[in-house]
């Protein structure tokens, strides 16, 4: 496990819900995206988030990480609230330094290096002046290239990221969650704009991540046969509200019926291509 700030402890993680989400309920232009969802991950749990399009994935998402603020409502990491009742704590900041995100388009900076790309995942440890210049140190850029052989493409660190395939590029921002020190992936719909092949990768390490470091995972997704593969315990949101939190193995087609009607079909569907798929 990674180092971790002086006031949150290792020994104190093992001890804590990593995340902890009550009551929340957030809005936009009137429409209702979260309402009052309730759940909490285990340290060392990986989660999947099931639902179509517009379920309120994303959003649920961005909140634990407080990319957005909720209008009500509660979000701990390690049992230290983030947000509360559309306001930050005081150690925001500190707690997100903990807490990884990844995005669905992965978000890296196209034009710098690879290696420049998972550095900047130090920068909330780093000064503004080191920040600006990019002036990193010997053993940060060792950590750095470490991080990416971990992810299995150190043989990519000087070039362009925009030169990466996708797959590549998705695991470029898994090797900067770990150069932060992240004991929390969050990951927004990884694999919807990678090929079967690179989908499956990038679900195995963020699995081996999981189970070897004992990071926590929780991660939106539609294509519910890769839920079924590679996670244990579903979190199932229509219309912004909890419908199912249980074990996947549970969540089966009859259960996805009640929920999403005839959408149902479409997300087991769209699994089963990209299991089969390469």
């Amino acid at each position: 496990m990674v180092s971790v700030e002086k006031d949150i402890s290792v020994e104190s993680l093992l001890n804590q819900s990593a995340v902890t989400v009550t009551n929340l309920s957030k809005s936009f232009k009137g429409i209702p995206a979260l309402q009052q969802v309730n759940f909490a991950v285990r340290n060392g749990e990986m989660v999947a988030l099931v639902g179509a399009s517009g379920s309120g994935k994303s959003t649920l998402l961005r909140t634990i990480n407080a990319l957005q603020i909720a209008d009500s409502g509660t979000v701990k990491i390690f049992d230290t609230p983030l947000q509360s009742e559309g306001k930050l704590h005081s150690k925001a900041r500190r707690l997100r330094a903990h807490v990884g995100f990844i995005f669905q388009q992965f978000n890296l900076v196209s034009r710098l290096s690879v290696l420049e790309n998972v550095l900047i995942g130090n920068l909330s440890r780093t000064s503004s002046v080191r920040s600006t210049f990019r002036l990193f140190s010997r053993d940060e850029k060792t950590r750095a290239l470490a991080a990416l052989d971990r992810v299995g493409i150190v043989g990519q660190a000087y070039k362009r990221a925009a030169l990466l395939s996708g797959g590549q590029q998705q695991r470029v921002a898994i090797a900067r969650c770990l150069m932060q020190g992240a004991q929390i992936i969050l990951a927004d719909e990884p694999i919807a704009s990678l090929d079967p092949e690179s989908a499956r990768q990038v679900m195995k390490l963020l699995t081996d991540l999981n189970r070897d470091r004992g990071l926590t995972v929780i991660t939106s997704l539609h294509q519910v046969q890769m839920v079924r593969h590679y996670c244990d315990r579903s979190v199932a949101l229509r219309d912004g509200a909890v419908q199912f939190d249980g074990a996947t193995a549970e969540l089966n087609d009859e259960r996805l019926s009640n929920i999403y009607g005839a959408a149902a079909e479409e997300l087991v569907q769209r699994g089963h291509a990209e299991i089969l798929v390469g």
